[in-house]
């Protein structure tokens, strides 16, 4: 059995000389020098409040894997650095096709779904499965089976096709078309807060 051990580095480091009386020089960051500590502390705010955010869900589209009430964790950074992916469920904006077929939507409303299909895809909704490029999907998330039929669709450059897990509940893409990917505004991580006294 080999357990983890201590590096030379870190023995060299509290063998020398002149870090002996200053024993948390290393960990610098996590002390709280005054001033100093706020300012690291506020830098680490900004970065939280630029690239994440706390999102309040209050439909049923999501069910069952987002339930009314919870309180998820979305970032916004990855997307800067790869594309959207097949699974991935995100928050976006009210695109443009959306906001002309519903008034009562606005442009700055944030919804949340799960990307199914990407640019370059075919995707189609029969017998109550999901098709993606010809072949069906296998998807446990989802609430129920699609009552509904969507005809082949192909999925234009720069856009995604989205749906929400609960699928004969949810106002998405198979309503109003695929979603432009410069719509979307982060991706769920995880949920923080889930009210105990409700189902969904």
């Amino acid at each position: 059995m080999s357990f983890l051990r201590p590096s030379s580095l870190y023995h060299f480091l509290l063998a020398y000389p002149s870090l002996k009386w200053m024993p948390c020089q290393i960990w610098g960051f996590l002390r709280w020098p005054g001033i100093d500590g706020f300012l690291r502390l506020l830098v680490l705010v900004l970065l939280w409040s630029t690239f994440s955010q706390l999102v309040f869900i209050p439909s049923y589209s999501m069910y069952p894997t987002l339930r009314v009430g919870d309180r998820v964790l979305v970032e916004k950074a990855s997307y800067y650095i790869r594309s959207p992916a097949i699974g991935d469920i995100v928050t976006f904006r009210a695109p443009l096709r959306l906001l002309n077929m519903q008034p009562g939507f606005r442009n700055q409303d944030v919804l949340i779904k799960r990307i199914v299909a990407r640019a370059g895809d075919s995707i189609e909704v029969r017998g109550g499965l999901l098709y993606l490029n010809g072949v069906a999907q296998r998807e446990d998330f989802v609430a129920e089976k699609p009552a509904y039929t969507l005809d082949l669709t192909y999925v234009p450059k720069g856009h995604v096709f989205v749906l929400g897990d609960n699928r004969n509940n949810s106002y998405d893409s198979h309503d109003w078309g695929p979603l432009p990917v410069k719509n979307v505004v982060g991706r769920y991580v995880m949920c923080c807060y889930r009210p105990s006294n409700r189902r969904k």
